[in-house]
């Protein structure tokens, strides 16, 4: 009868020890967490490269679109008729004025000529007796030897004679010129074109003839272009008082501007459809280089030398219609900063109002860092920013905060692992004792 109350009494107390092991084991564990310090996330600060404002002496252009044109274009046509028997010429050959590029049949227009002299010789013959009679009557008409009547036909068949020479010395010279035209030569110096009709074709003389080739003038060699309305009036303008106006070209194939004119002319209207006039500008062409047709860039200047602040053009962002640059302090620190730009001078764009000598920018990098950020400034000279080395910058850090991320999780992973293990531990001896 004694035997189960005194168990009954043993398995209360072991069951009380449990308790209170597992109630201390649980304290434990809470001061241990508690202890523990706390991981703070680490702040990145990104690193963006800065240039300082540059401030130099510029001279303002304005940049346009236009084409090559020749100062001088020659459609070539026949001005008389005949078959080609003969092309002086290779198709794009460099010729001179006056060289002879195709030569018509002379043959027929040679004895035009002929016929055209004998005609003349004719009428010269018979103005001399008519000359001669003419003499004879004055000499006799003072004696009253001949009739009046008489007298005055031999005056007029002596001036009609004199006239028939004239005409026939007339047709000799168009004869002569038919014949010259047998022989086309050029009309000016420059670069020939293909034969559009070759040898052994029949042509026509006139306008309305198709042409044998053209011919263009190599050099000089115009740039012609639309120029709007305020820089016409602002540079353009000053053509009609005789001031040179500054013009610089570039080709589709070049990134600069390689030769250097002056403005020619400038067209007598404006359009008003367009609100643009049209330009012509003059440049040597001495290699011949230019062609014609070809795409080109164009920039007038003509302002007088000032002085201007210039940024890298990457650095300026858009916000809608306002143009902005990240403006760096002396404690790094970023701030937005509104501006109003002007021209491209190179790769530096002018800054008319927004910023001052001596400001520091972000010029690469601007997507990492946003208004009152703290960042770490690299000094580079302004306009030499590449905006392709961004991606490479947000990779290094990317994988520095994966570096770091990974590096916290394995300080994370052990404390997470010693919790069951620290509780575990009052469980194991509960058991044993029990």
């Amino acid at each position: 009868m004694s035997v189960f109350p005194l168990s009954r009494s043993k398995l209360a107390v072991a069951a009380l020890a449990v308790i209170v092991i597992a109630g201390l084991g649980t304290f434990g564990a809470i001061r241990v967490d508690a202890r523990a310090p706390a991981q703070s996330t680490p702040t990145i600060v990104p690193e963006v490269d800065v240039a300082t404002v540059v401030q130099k002496t510029i001279t303002d252009w304005q940049t346009y679109s236009g084409r090559l044109a020749a100062v001088e274009k020659v459609e070539v046509r026949p001005l008389v008729s005949g078959t080609i028997v003969s092309v002086n010429f290779q198709d794009g050959a460099l010729v001179k004025k006056g060289d002879v590029l195709f030569v018509i049949d002379p043959r027929p227009y040679q004895a035009e000529v002929d016929r055209a002299a004998a005609q003349l010789a004719a009428a010269q013959s018979r103005a001399g007796y008519a000359q001669s009679d003419w003499e004879r009557a004055q000499r006799l008409i003072g004696d009253s030897a001949i009739a009046k009547r008489d007298y005055d036909e031999k005056q007029n068949a002596a001036r009609e004679a004199s006239a028939n020479v004239k005409a026939a010395q007339a047709a000799l010279e168009a004869a002569q010129i038919n014949l010259g035209y047998t022989k086309i030569v050029a009309p000016v110096s420059g670069r020939v074109s293909r034969a559009e009709i070759t040898l052994g074709n029949v042509v026509n003389a006139g306008a309305s003839a198709a042409p044998l080739t053209t011919l263009v003038s190599v050099s000089p060699i115009y740039a012609e272009f639309d120029a709007d309305e305020q820089t016409y009036l602002q540079y353009i303008s000053q053509v009609k008082s005789d001031s040179k106006v500054p013009v610089e070209l570039g080709l589709a194939n070049e990134t600069g501007y390689s030769r250097k004119g002056t403005i020619q002319s400038v067209d007598n209207r404006l359009d008003t459809s367009s609100g643009t006039i049209r330009v012509r500008a003059r440049f040597d062409n001495a290699d011949g280089s230019l062609v014609p047709g070809l795409y080109a860039r164009v920039k007038v200047g003509g302002s007088e030398p000032h002085a201007a602040l210039l940024i890298d053009d990457a650095a300026i962002g858009t916000d809608q219609d306002k143009k902005f640059v990240f403006v760096v302090d002396k404690d790094s620190q970023v701030a937005y900063r509104e501006v109003q730009i002007g021209s491209l001078q190179g790769n530096l764009r002018v800054i008319k109002a927004g910023l001052q000598p001596g400001d520091r920018i972000v010029v690469n990098g601007t997507q990492r860092v946003r208004p009152g950020a703290q960042i770490r400034a690299h000094v580079v000279p302004m306009g030499n920013g590449d905006a392709n080395s961004a991606p490479v910058a947000d990779d290094a850090q990317a994988e520095k905060q994966a570096q770091l991320d990974g590096s916290k999780q394995k300080h994370t992973e052990p404390q997470a692992q010693s919790q069951p293990h620290a509780q575990a531990q009052p469980h194991a001896k509960a058991h044993k004792d029990s």
